[in-house]
């Protein structure tokens, strides 16, 4: 794919689609910041992929909700590498599933401080690593942020309301706006938005029109495509890439 010198910054790369991407983009060559909360397991998935042929990783340990620990992944990136020329806003996830809550609390019952978190994760987050790597690709003139939403931010959850919110605000208006922006700097925004992915086994339960959720390597090598020199003239779009589960009929 032609990654060999190039930099990019996961976050949520630990576990899951983001460590997944920062292992196949290492494996194509590229260079990687691997961000996560997780100092132990980050270090050991770091040291796995310095141990083979390709690109170099690198970990810091980040909270995406506290913007000075996102400024200093960006500085390190900087420092190590030269270059950020993708950014990947992996980090994210369900507040009620994360913290654990109580699934029988209504909406208006759960604290709003679970709310918070999710809130500040998944839509703060990306627009703090929005922000703090577009002054890099500002100056260098070059480079993609990746935002990824959720089949969840077209249709809404009356129980885990911070989660539709916060992805419809990366699908559409951070989106948008940060590749109307960055146009004038040759620097690009796509969301990429999947559906029931198996990075849980309760995800199969989801339906799709093709009977299936995805494997997570199809979303990775969505993501690659755009990155690659074949995917250049996408830009400030939602791909949604959810088995056709979005054209379906709705129901309650």
């Amino acid at each position: 794919m032609g990654f060999a010198g190039k930099t990019a910054i996961s976050t949520g790369a630990a576990s899951g689609m983001g460590l997944l991407f920062a292992q196949c983009w290492a494996a194509e060559g590229g260079n990687v910041l691997m961000c996560d909360v997780n100092e132990p397991v980050l270090m050991e998935k770091v040291a796995e992929i310095n141990a083979k042929d390709g690109g170099r990783a690198c970990g810091i340990v980040c909270d995406v909700r506290d913007y000075g620990q996102v400024c200093a992944a960006r500085d390190r990136a900087v420092a190590e590498f030269g270059s950020i020329d993708l950014m990947a806003n992996f980090a994210g996830g369900t507040a009620r599933r994360m913290l654990k809550v109580d699934g029988s609390l209504e909406f208006p019952d759960v604290p709003i401080d679970v709310y918070d978190w999710g809130i500040d994760v998944n839509l703060k987050g990306p627009f703090y690593f929005a922000h703090a790597v577009m002054k890099q690709m500002r100056e260098q003139k070059s480079g993609l942020i990746i935002n990824i939403g959720s089949i969840t931010g077209a249709e809404g959850d009356g129980a885990g309301t911070d989660y539709p919110t916060a992805k419809s605000g990366l699908m559409y208006g951070l989106t948008k706006s940060l590749a109307q922006y960055g146009a004038k700097y040759n620097v690009r925004c796509v969301c990429v938005s999947p559906g029931p992915v198996l990075t849980r086994p309760a995800m199969a339960n989801m339906k799709t029109l093709l009977g299936r959720a995805a494997d997570p390597q199809e979303i990775i090598d969505l993501i690659l495509f755009i990155a690659s020199d074949k995917g250049q003239f996408i830009n400030g779009t939602n791909i949604m890439i959810d088995g056709g589960r979005d054209a379906m009929g709705r129901w309650h």
